[in-house]
């Protein structure tokens, strides 16, 4: 049976992986939606060979440009974040987040108000509004299925076993990009430095995450939300050979652990199958190759982020779109070399520090709105607090 599934942020590492997976199937699948950044020509081509709908992106600057490209084809073009969550409505039976950055809530709302399988692959919604869209899943008999690879890893772990007999979760880290740097080092790291992943292929953004473990201190929020686990049930451990995606551990002392190679496309093709286990085009691990595998207790001296996740965690409410908002425009600004590497996590802090004491703000109704507003206004104290110095 054909199935129909769109997929959103199709031009990024995670989109690009998951139409290489339908693209070796293709009589399974009938594409409704693609959307993209500003990469117009690479969504184009991707329109055309999946035959989609409509192709969308995000820049209405750049809709000439996608309209030309796909002229003749019978592919509808569109531009903006209106015409991105009006794409999210159309009927779909599975939907891929992949969005980066707050900017993947909306669509992920709407998709699962059509009752749609949502792949989630964009942390940020469950940071940013873990119960309103657990909420909407359920209100609209949607299901969400995670497509983080150690969310995924915890998932499956957890197939056949109740919840209640958690002990522990543990989700691994492969300590990025500095996880060997002498520590006086890290003030002095370049965005070139900060953009080379050792064990994985990602985009700029979340590679710089990885390298700060922003990343990892987004995770353990969406662990929390997506599996209801206590935050102090929920551990980080330093993986250099990102082969261990997560571990579980029960009462009875057994830890169950997902090992698999250092390839997305396992978690995207767990979900795209659920709840079949079908072939797919992956690494084979040679463990008598491998020879061993190291763990480590990650420096929250080297990886501030995680600290403030906890204190996000414990705090509730609205906190984790002003963690996220001030994480992006923090993150903008290295990118721009406005700040350091490590002057990162120092403006979270701050924009934190600062909103947290609008307790009206910050416990306010978790709603698409409210989201929205504090997001908003945990950027300006962030851009403010970038200027002026912390």
């Amino acid at each position: 049976m054909t199935r129909r599934i769109s997929i959103f942020g199709a031009t990024g590492s995670i989109g690009t992986s998951t139409i290489d997976l339908i693209a070796r199937d293709p009589g399974a699948f009938d594409v409704v939606a693609l959307t993209g950044g500003g990469n117009v020509a690479l969504l184009a081509e991707q329109a055309k060979a999946l035959n989609a709908d409509i192709a969308v992106t995000a820049h209405e600057s750049h809709l000439a440009d996608l309209r030309a490209a796909l002229a003749g084809t019978g592919i509808e073009a569109a531009a903006g974040t209106i015409a991105i969550e009006e794409a999210a409505r159309r009927p779909a039976d599975w939907v891929m987040s992949a969005i980066v950055g707050a900017a993947g809530l909306a669509p992920g709302l709407a998709a699962l108000e059509t009752g749609a399988t949502l792949a989630l692959a964009n942390k940020e919604s469950l940071v940013t509004a873990g119960p309103l869209v657990l909420a909407t899943a359920k209100q609209h008999g949607a299901r969400l299925l995670p497509v983080d690879s150690e969310h995924s890893a915890v998932f499956q772990a957890l197939t056949g076993e109740d919840i209640a007999a958690v002990e522990r979760v543990i989700i691994t880290a492969s300590g990025g990009a500095f996880r060997d740097w002498p520590l006086e080092r890290l003030a002095n790291a370049t965005l070139a430095e900060a953009s080379c992943h050792p064990n994985w292929d990602m985009g700029q953004r979340i590679t710089i995450d990885s390298a700060s473990m922003f990343n990892k201190a987004l995770e353990l929020i969406e662990t929390r939300e997506f599996f209801g686990v206590d935050p102090d049930k929920i551990e980080v451990l330093v993986h250099p050979q990102s082969l261990v995606h997560a571990l579980v551990g029960f009462h009875d002392g057994a830890l169950m652990a997902h090992v698999g190679p250092a390839d997305m496309r396992h978690a995207i093709g767990y979900a795209l199958n659920w709840p079949a286990r079908r072939a797919l085009p992956v690494e084979r691990l040679d463990l008598a190759r491998i020879g061993q595998l190291e763990f480590r207790a990650p420096d929250e001296a080297r990886y501030p982020a995680l600290a403030l996740a906890r204190a996000v965690m414990d705090e509730g409410g609205l906190s984790g779109a002003v963690f996220n908002a001030a994480k992006e425009e923090a993150l903008d600004a290295f990118i721009e070399g406005r700040i350091g590497f490590m002057a990162m996590a120092g403006v979270v802090e701050a924009v934190l520090d600062r909103m947290s004491g609008d307790r009206s703000l910050i416990h306010a109704a978790i709603t698409l709105d409210n989201v929205r507003a504090a997001d908003q206004m945990s950027r300006l104290a962030a851009r403010e607090i970038i200027t002026t110095g912390l």
